[in-house]
């Protein structure tokens, strides 16, 4: 029976065929373009100093973003939450980055509502919709239960489509997403305080 060939051999094609995919996810968890790119580079640096430890009966996408969360963790204790997490807006990945494919004013109604949703809804919904993981996969990867995962899925879905909904009739009424202030509301206030 012939062996695959030595991990170190196809390191390139895994970072070719999942880099967009940590990306999405990195930017998703950081909500910031540069940010996820450091946390992309620590990933994958850690993940080519521990590639002997890869356990091939294992899919390549969810050992990645085993490491990819380590790192996200590690960033979090390096670096204070952010404000665009919980409603600012939500800077565009750079040109050079892997292009986002919900890059316009989507992106940023979707990066505020997933800043709204409890952290864990957040990981969940995000390792199994943007990293793409069974739920199985994602439930190993958090070590809970399977019927955790398919919960959190569901409701981090609804709460997003809620979020989402609700900054669509707030910009459709004129108000400003929970986060954002409109110009006639800074215009209010200078003309109050100035």
């Amino acid at each position: 029976m012939p062996s695959s060939p030595p991990i170190g051999a196809r390191f390139n094609e895994w970072v070719s065929e999942h880099v967009a995919v940590l990306y999405r996810v990195a930017y998703r968890l950081v909500g910031d373009a540069h940010d996820a790119e450091d946390v992309l580079q620590d990933t994958f640096r850690s993940a080519w100093a521990s590639r002997d430890l890869y356990d091939q009966s294992r899919s390549e996408r969810a050992w990645l973003l085993a490491i990819l969360r380590r790192r996200v963790a590690d960033h979090w204790r390096k670096h204070e939450p952010r404000e665009v997490l919980a409603g600012g807006d939500a800077p565009d990945p750079p040109a050079r980055a892997v292009a986002d494919p919900f890059h316009d004013e989507l992106s940023m109604a979707m990066q505020r509502a997933l800043g709204r949703l409890p952290g864990e809804l957040r990981e969940t919904l995000l390792l199994v919709v943007v990293g793409e993981l069974t739920h199985q996969e994602a439930a190993d990867l958090l070590g809970v239960p399977l019927g955790t995962v398919l919960s959190r899925v569901s409701r981090g879905r609804s709460r997003l489509r809620e979020f989402l909904l609700e900054a669509s009739r707030d910009t459709m009424n004129g108000s400003p997403a929970p986060g954002r202030t409109s110009r006639a509301q800074t215009a209010g206030n200078e003309t109050r305080h100035g």
